[in-house]
């Protein structure tokens, strides 16, 4: 049972459990419907005050916020507009540099139909002053033909070719231009030409065969026809290039523009016209003099690189030689550091053998300082008076 006090008048009264439960229950719901009805206004108000100042806080924002975006949008236009009168300058400045590279494009271009026109004229003449000459060419070796037998035409050449070099020949003071008589090896050329320098050492040497033929000779030879025997002569002499002179194929544009390089065939070989003999030998004696130069410091090279070889073998020999009297030199010395070694060890057991004996003799003379007439006598009256009486016989003679 639980008791209840009424607060006005005083009285007492005894409830049971049931129904103290159901009126602390009616009280404390009473109670919490009022606080939560309080806390529900507080909150409303909370929140309308609330709303309130986000709404002020919103609007301030956002107009600060408009009015920052019209001072944005103010300072995009007048950007838009600057950039327009720009892009207007630039556009006109791009359109006169356009009609100013327009404008000289078409000069440049009636100044390149003139010039072609020129060109294409002075073309025209040279092409035509070079088939002019071609045909005095043609005609100048087939009246040249015609006026001689077989014979006297390949034998013309060899005497042009001969002519054409001792014209010039100051200019090769150190050369060799003879006939090739020598046989030994079943063939010949026509004429070998070979070239020194100072020092006599060779700078070039060619195997030439002049070939020509009358119009009126039955076979017709090709340049092609003598390749295999020229190269077979200029292998055989022991020369470096071979050249054949030659007017056979007079109508074949091939042979007839230059100097036709032919080493596909067969090494280091050329044919050319009769017009071309001296140009060409002077052209392979340049390349060859230069080519000698390198030669030249190539062997220099080689010689130091013999000199240095050599040195580094002198090199290797000493480092041998060094290394082996050293590895001697360091046997006999670790040899004697052993001995020194055995030496010392054996000094040392003297050395304690000495102090040893030093201790001993130390030990001996102390136990000898120590000795007196006193110990000795300690245990021995018979000494004790002998020795009394030598010492009183010994003070009866001093007196």
């Amino acid at each position: 049972m639980n008791e209840i006090k009424c607060p006005k008048c005083g009285t007492v009264f005894q409830i049971d459990e049931s129904d103290y439960d159901s009126i602390v229950k009616q009280i404390r719901d009473k109670e919490f419907a009022k606080e939560l009805e309080a806390h529900d206004n507080l909150h409303k108000l909370d929140k309308e005050s609330a709303i309130k100042i986000a709404l002020n806080n919103l609007e301030k924002n956002y107009n600060e916020k408009l009015k920052q975006n019209e001072i944005e949008i103010n300072e995009l236009n007048n950007k838009l507009k600057l950039q327009e009168t720009k892009n207007e300058l630039a556009i006109k400045d791009a359109l006169s540099l356009k009609e100013k590279e327009i404008s000289s494009l078409q000069n440049k271009l009636e100044l390149s139909n003139n010039e072609y026109l020129i060109k294409e004229k002075n073309l025209k003449e040279s092409y035509e002053e070079k088939i002019k000459t071609k045909d005095e060419q043609i005609s100048y070796y087939k009246d040249f033909k015609a006026k001689q037998s077989t014979k006297m035409i390949g034998e013309s050449l060899e005497v042009h070719c001969s002519t054409e070099f001792n014209k010039l020949r100051p200019l090769f003071k150190n050369a060799y231009f003879e006939k090739d008589n020598d046989v030994k090896t079943g063939s010949k050329g026509d004429f070998i030409f070979r070239d020194y320098d100072d020092d006599n050492t060779e700078i070039v040497s060619i195997m030439f065969e002049m070939k020509n033929e009358a119009d009126e000779t039955a076979t017709k030879h090709k340049n092609e026809d003598f390749f295999k025997e020229l190269d077979k002569d200029r292998k055989e002499k022991k020369c470096e290039y071979a050249v054949l002179v030659s007017l056979l194929e007079i109508d074949n544009d091939y042979y007839n523009n230059g100097i036709v390089d032919v080493s596909y065939k067969y090494d280091k070989m050329y044919v050319i016209r009769p017009q071309f003999f001296i140009p060409l030998i002077t052209l392979i004696r340049s390349l060859a003099i230069n080519s000698l130069t390198y030669k030249k410091e190539l062997q220099v090279i080689q010689n130091q690189n013999i000199d240095i070889s050599h040195f580094e073998e002198n090199m290797n020999a000493f480092k041998e030689g060094f290394s082996r009297n050293y590895r001697l030199a360091s046997e006999k010395f670790n040899k004697a550091i052993e001995e020194i070694d055995k030496t010392i060890d054996h000094l040392q057991k003297t050395k304690d053998a000495l102090l040893s004996s030093e201790n001993n003799l130390r030990l001996a003379n102390n136990k000898a300082e120590d000795l007196s007439i006193k110990r000795l006598t300690k245990n021995s009256e018979t000494m004790a008076k002998m020795f009394e009486e030598l010492h009183s016989d010994e003070e009866k003679v001093k007196i």
